[in-house]
């Protein structure tokens, strides 16, 4: 006579393998069971939009400069009371003009709109910033009572005038170069190339506008 299996025998069978599957995937052995329960996140997001240009940055220049810094005390031997350091200081400046004051009446077009015309404020300096990492001393010579009185103090701001001479003068020589005048030709040629692009036949980019 056939006899059927009971079902608590099949339910124990089949929980038996369940259990054979996990522990051979727990070990590699089978891959990996994702994990029904486990929850997942998703971010939906739009396309992110430049909603203004506050400043355009036209034009950088780099400068290099050397400090030749010396120190003297009236009566006493410079051999005693005194130093002469010298420092080469490398840095940075950017020219850029504001966008951000500008008003509908620094944009005007012809009443056929194929020439507009746009009034900007002139370029400006930023701070001058010095390249801490490619700025050093490359020459020091001090009295005995400096060396003596550095020794004791350990002051971690000695050089820290080098420093600031070296950044004001890398700020006065961009003022004096053509960074400026580089700037506004680069400011001109973006925006023509742009407006052009949009259909005008004529730009004119002048400077010197308040943007009101």
């Amino acid at each position: 006579m056939l006899r059927l299996p009971r079902a608590g025998g099949i339910a124990a069978a089949i929980a038996a393998v369940l259990v054979l599957v996990l522990v051979l995937s727990a070990v590699h052995l089978l891959p990996q069971l994702r994990n029904p329960f486990a929850e997942t996140t998703t971010v939906r997001s739009q396309p992110v939009i430049l909603k203004s240009i506050s400043r355009y940055e036209a034009a950088s220049g780099s400068f290099e400069v050397v400090v030749d810094l010396t120190k003297r005390t009236s009566l006493i031997p410079s051999f005693l009371e005194g130093s002469e350091t010298l420092f080469l200081g490398q840095g940075t400046d950017i020219a850029v003009v504001d966008f951000s004051g500008l008003r509908n009446r620094a944009i005007t077009m012809n009443a056929d709109r194929t020439a507009v015309t746009v009034t900007l404020p002139k370029a400006q300096l930023e701070p001058a910033v010095l390249n801490v990492n490619q700025s050093y001393v490359y020459a020091q010579q001090q009295g005995l009572f400096n060396r003596i009185g550095n020794f004791f103090s350990g002051n971690p701001n000695s050089q820290q005038q080098v420093y600031q001479i070296a950044q004001q003068k890398i700020q006065t020589a961009a003022r004096q170069s053509p960074l400026l005048a580089e700037a506004q030709k680069n400011t001109e040629g973006m925006l023509t190339g742009m407006l052009t692009s949009l259909g005008f036949q004529r730009v004119t980019v002048s400077f010197g506008g308040t943007g009101s």
